[in-house]
């Protein structure tokens, strides 16, 4: 019989076509050796030529899936993605707190088992943006976002456009996505990823994480394809699998750096649109 590998929980939406949402999280999560968990805040109906219509959960349901999955099955990391709605996001905030989720970060902060314990780290991936940059959340829920989840994480990895609807700041240099990060950081969560993909005029993308004192650059060549569905997903739950596996905040986003990099590189066409970021080569790797 197997070892039990470390798990991981997503807190996010379903995506049909299977590119970005929860199904990216446990791509990621699998690839990257760590057994995913799942609550249901959205069915979308999707493909890659974009979301036609969407189905919230109930946010009582919500919570319910987040409590019976760390009460029994136990998690080592937890993360969000899609949560939709103001009252989904406060389900969630009232949640985590009940089960001992927020503001962890590494080795010391491990469960497993049954019952709140040491706090399991939360990485908060605020999806409050379309691909094409215009808001998916009202104010009011941005609101909630800003006050009940970010004073909770302790990672939170807005990309540029959600970075602006947050803390208002548009991102365009080095300069500017320090300033955002500092934005960011006095809201609440320990460590900040602003990230800088979506900074379209740059040959090379770079991500700044920032913990209120010390900065990291990560950097790389902008990637030419324009299969990148679910990479800001994926990028969130590769960094909650390496905290589910015992690592710090900046060793886990460094390992899913190079995680994202590869799997952008290795993206493929699906549909008519745009096709989504790739796990298959850490699948492939194994063989």
């Amino acid at each position: 019989m197997a070892e039990t590998p470390p798990r991981a929980l997503t807190i996010a939406g379903s995506d049909s076509g299977g590119a970005a949402g929860l199904e990216a999280d446990l791509r990621a999560m699998t690839a990257c050796g760590v057994h995913g968990c799942v609550a249901v805040t959205a069915v979308t109906v999707q493909n890659s030529l974009g979301v036609s219509a969407v189905h919230l959960v109930p946010a009582d349901t919500v919570a319910a899936q987040v409590r019976a999955v760390v009460t029994d099955i136990g998690v080592g990391a937890a993360k969000t993605g899609m949560l939709a709605s103001r009252e989904i996001i406060d389900a969630v905030a009232d949640v985590v707190d009940e089960v001992g989720i927020g503001r962890g970060d590494g080795p010391d902060t491990q469960r497993s088992g049954s019952g709140p314990s040491a706090p399991v780290p939360f990485v908060v991936d605020p999806v409050a943006a379309s691909m094409a940059g215009e808001p998916l959340l009202t104010e009011d829920a941005m609101e909630a976002i800003r006050t009940r989840l970010l004073p909770r994480a302790a990672l939170a990895t807005p990309n540029l456009d959600e970075v602006r609807l947050l803390v208002g700041v548009t991102v365009t240099d080095a300069g500017t996505a320090r300033e955002a990060a500092k934005a960011l950081h006095a809201l609440g969560p320990r460590y900040v990823l602003v990230k800088g993909g979506h900074l379209r005029g740059s040959p090379e993308v770079v991500d700044l994480l920032f913990d209120g004192e010390q900065t990291w650059e990560f950097s790389g060549p902008r990637i030419d394809t324009p299969h990148v569905h679910g990479a800001g997903d994926a990028l969130a739950s590769a960094t909650c699998a390496a905290l589910a596996r015992g690592a710090t905040v900046p060793d886990a986003v460094a390992s899913a750096e190079r995680y994202i990099r590869r799997a952008v590189a290795e993206s493929y066409p699906l549909g008519a649109g745009v096709g989504p970021v790739s796990p298959l080569w850490a699948v492939q790797a194994h063989r």
